[in-house]
């Protein structure tokens, strides 16, 4: 997958929006304003996805494409490579699911409950 892709992917996620929060590099993709991904522009090799933190440990000692994200609390966000590493498509796809569902989930319940109304 390139940038364009995983972009497209994010924001056909029911009520993401992406915004520049940090600087003028740095995108975001919310659900309900709440950030489950981000690829900063001047290095589209990698990008960061909110994980359930056992996943995550997991996700890092069968892929040498992902590791614990940088600048992000490694506990709960992977850094996925893109370009030059071992994650298929497929598994982008599925982690990019995984990390809206984990933002999804902890969003109080009237939230939630919105969410579930306009699908």
């Amino acid at each position: 997958m390139d940038i364009e892709q995983i972009r497209a992917y994010c924001l056909s996620k029911p009520h993401t929006t992406e915004d520049f929060p940090f600087d003028e590099t740095t995108l975001v993709f919310r659900v309900m304003n709440k950030i489950f991904a981000s690829i900063g522009l001047d290095n589209v090799d990698w990008f960061c996805l909110k994980c359930d933190p056992e996943y995550a440990i997991e996700l890092r000692e069968h892929y040498t494409g992902i590791t614990g994200a940088w600048h992000w609390n490694k506990k709960y966000w992977n850094q996925i490579a893109i370009t030059h590493g071992d994650v298929p498509e497929a598994l982008i796809r599925s982690l990019i699911d995984h990390s809206y569902d984990e933002v999804v989930k902890k969003l109080p319940r009237k939230l939630r409950n919105q969410l579930k109304e306009e699908e």
